[in-house]
């Protein structure tokens, strides 16, 4: 039931974004349909308004619809930089890079100092000798001295030269984005550090039975470090009969921290006291609202951090992890920018101790969850994906079909940092490519060493 002021209202206003908001945030998502819908009824809605129903239609996976929103808005507003902007990110998602790459240069031309639209512009193509904006943003960069757009054009540079084979110049460009990045964070790896071993401890303790499941699996938990083959992982599980993807979201910590119990000890502790059956409940509302029957795949790739927790409170559900070369899994990370996730990505002794925890943490998952958890090797997916995929469908209790591999053919949205690489054919270029930078990469490999990481 809409409240009385949304009930009466004429037009799509704040009020509707702070209802959606906080309907999304506590799991009432059937609530947030029905408001939405009712907004998007409402008179004539300003650009403004159609810009905040595409977002919402987004969080409510209803990308087509999304995406006819933020193109409405923009084409409303045919002035406003960001509108086009917004519409660009839509159309990569959908895997429409013709479409993003117009917006991308409509945002562009109006505002040539949007600096997200410039690095997602050199994301959308690979750089060619003809086709390339290398001296454009050197000259950029060169003028842009202490802005904080100098971060978006050293990696926009970084990539585009990389796509050029000039890896000298591209290292040297990924290190300035890096290190711009990292200077405006407040950010100390000892506490990660502390957390994941907290994690463990939390868990050792109460483990999970590691005996694999032998019915088909309701829920399957795609993990590991970003860059490391999640989302491909995603793509071709998701190419299946009857397995729907959620895509990135925090649905299971929602369920795990609301289910925790008050009382002593820290958020770790209450965590793993909490009641898997409650758990289940919970998470299952947030995940399958619509009650949708089939596979359910979430790829959020930090779920690393709750496996004991899922474990036992889905006996049923299965994890992949997805692993990777240290140095490629590092550098994959430093030379991508990421939101707000990720901080300890941008700085070598950050990422080579992280990198060590999270180690510790993956080897002691592995020995408490036994068969219930897959590891699968990128650089083994990637050159023989017709070996190692249907290994991966069984361990899901998923009849395998070969077209899983024509991931083009999975038309689904994708957000993620892969989202472009996503609409190509399954290649192995990104395997070993440490080697190419293998000079710049020798303090990293010192780091890692350093930290205990065998490699």
């Amino acid at each position: 039931m809409l409240r009385p002021e949304l009930q009466q209202a004429r037009a799509v206003d704040a009020r509707h974004s702070l209802a959606l908001e906080a309907l999304l945030r506590s799991g009432r998502r059937l609530e947030a349909v029905e408001l939405f819908e009712a907004a998007r009824a409402l008179e004539a809605p300003s650009p403004d308004a159609l810009d905040a129903l595409a977002f919402y239609a987004r969080r409510l996976d209803r990308h087509e619809l999304s995406n006819a929103l933020y193109r409405r808005a923009a084409e409303t507003a045919q002035d406003d930089a960001q509108l086009w902007y917004n519409l660009a990110t839509s159309e990569r998602s959908l895997g429409r890079l013709a479409a993003a790459a117009e917006a991308c240069n409509r945002a562009l031309a109006l505002e040539p100092q949007r600096f997200g639209a410039v690095l997602l512009r050199s994301e959308l193509v690979r750089a060619t000798p003809e086709a390339n904006h290398v001296h454009e943003l050197q000259a950029k960069l060169a003028a842009e001295a202490g802005s904080a757009g100098r971060m978006f054009l050293a990696y926009a540079l970084g990539k585009e030269l990389h796509d050029l084979s000039r890896y000298d110049e591209a290292f040297e460009a990924f290190a300035l984005g890096a290190h711009t990045r990292r200077r405006g964070l407040r950010y100390e790896v000892a506490e990660d550090e502390r957390k994941l071993a907290r994690i463990q401890a939390a868990y050792a303790a109460q483990a999970p039975s590691s005996t694999a499941p032998s019915s088909p699996a309701r829920h399957v938990f795609i993990v590991g470090l970003p860059r490391s083959g999640t989302t491909l992982t995603e793509r071709i599980l998701g190419g299946l009969p009857g397995v729907h993807s959620n895509g990135e979201t925090d649905n299971f910590a929602a369920a795990l921290l609301r289910s925790a119990p008050a009382g002593d000890g820290d958020i770790f502790d209450r965590c793993a006291r909490a009641n898997g059956g409650q758990v289940a409940k919970t998470y299952e509302a947030l995940a399958a609202p619509d009650r949708r029957a089939g596979t359910i795949l979430e790829k959020l790739p930090m779920n690393y951090l709750y496996l004991g927790a899922i474990a036992r409170a889905l006996p049923e559900a299965r994890i992949v992890w997805l692993r990777r070369h240290p140095l490629d899994s590092c550098f994959a990370m430093f030379r991508t920018l990421f939101g707000e996730a990720y901080p300890f990505s941008y700085d070598f002794h950050d990422l080579a101790r992280y990198y060590a925890a999270y180690a510790r943490l993956m080897t002691h998952w592995r020995a408490t969850l036994g068969e219930r958890l897959l590891a699968v090797d990128y650089e083994a997916l990637v050159e023989t994906p017709a070996a190692v995929a249907p290994t991966l469908a069984r361990h899901c209790g998923l009849p395998w079909a070969e077209a899983a591999l024509e991931i083009t053919n999975n038309r689904s949205a994708s957000l993620t940092a892969s989202a472009v690489q996503v609409r190509e054919p399954i290649h192995g270029r990104s395997a070993g490519l440490w080697r190419r930078y293998e000079r710049h990469l020798q303090p990293l490999e010192m780091h890692l060493r350093s930290a205990g990481v065998a490699l």
